[in-house]
């Protein structure tokens, strides 16, 4: 299934969305406008809207709180990008150049701030309590995850079990929270919220495998160049595996590339061809088949519906897709 046919039973709810998303971001300052207009254009697929509204109508009936939560997780998600690009120094998101690169670091967050401002300003005036607190929760965990990243790629000690803290906190928080949202917009029901969280905690784990296992593809045409995580001393799911199987001097050798010449892509190759030879992306390939079978697990305690056959669909699409 394309984005475009999973999509297909939230088609008019999307479109809808586009102008309620559009007009959350409205402001009366000329300089903000311009720039949140840049922002809506250059909108990626739309996944997080896909499961929360997809999320919402297979568990009930959806409503104006259920736009407001997609909106709330976009807004949210929004402003943590447009800092992250400061953080990183990073002049470029999905091909386009980032906030920061054409209006510089101190506009950028300054907007950052305003449209986490217009989130939280969102629940409170229509008393979205419960959303504000699944979606403020996911913002802490994603600070949380990136910190514990940036503290451990200077000592390069990543186990699996931290590994998968902070995947779990950086990445599927946020993927949790829209299914939660979408959820919580329609039923009181902590159950079936509790559920929906699990369940979308189990896409993002997969999601970030899948993410991992591009780093070793050796397809540029992705928009990821292979080695980038390497580059970066990302410590991903199949190096991890790689190092806590291979004997004291290989493992040392390869920490040493990453440490001090993860900028030579000779190297870099060689860390790629001993973790591909070490059955390191077969491993994070099963791992990543495990959370996915969990996440469709959990889909098949709901009734059978269009949404839940597009939630089917989009959880094997965030596994199988090609970039």
């Amino acid at each position: 299934m394309t984005v475009n046919e999973i999509k297909a039973p939230i088609a008019a709810e999307m479109a809808a969305f586009e102008l309620k998303f559009k007009s959350s971001m409205k402001s009366s300052v000329p300089l903000l406008d311009k720039i949140t207009r840049y922002i809506v254009k250059r909108k990626g697929k739309q996944m997080r809207p896909m499961f929360v509204f997809l999320s919402a109508k297979m568990c009930g009936e959806m409503n104006d709180s259920t736009y407001r939560a997609a909106s709330l997780i976009e807004l949210l998600h929004t402003a943590t990008l447009v800092h992250d690009d400061v953080v990183d120094d990073s002049n470029e998101r999905r091909g386009f150049f980032s906030v920061n690169a054409l209006w510089k670091n101190k506009i950028a967050v300054l907007v950052g701030d305003f449209l986490l401002s217009r989130g939280l300003l969102l629940s409170i005036d229509n008393k979205d309590f419960h959303l504000l607190g699944l979606v403020s929760n996911a913002v802490r965990e994603m600070s949380e995850g990136e910190l514990l990243q940036i503290e451990k790629a200077r000592k390069l000690d990543i186990d699996e079990a931290v590994y998968f803290d902070i995947i779990r906190k950086k990445t599927a928080s946020l993927v949790a929270s829209c299914c939660a949202c979408g959820a919580a917009s329609v039923t009181n029901d902590e159950k079936i919220i509790e559920q929906m969280k699990a369940f979308g905690e189990a896409v993002g784990i997969a999601f970030q495998i899948k993410d991992d296992l591009f780093d070793y593809s050796g397809d540029t045409s992705i928009g990821k160049p292979t080695g980038i995580d390497i580059k970066e001393k990302k410590m991903t799911l199949p190096l991890i595996y790689t190092l806590n199987n291979a004997s004291f001097f290989d493992k040392r050798s390869i920490i040493n590339i990453v440490k001090n010449n993860n900028n030579d892509p000779k190297k870099v190759s060689e860390v790629i061809d001993f973790v591909v030879k070490s059955g390191g992306i077969q491993y994070a390939e099963s791992r990543m088949t495990e959370y996915k079978t969990k996440a469709l697990n959990i889909l098949e305690t709901f009734p059978d519906s269009a949404s839940k056959t597009s939630l089917r669909e989009l959880v094997k699409y965030t596994t199988e897709r090609k970039n």
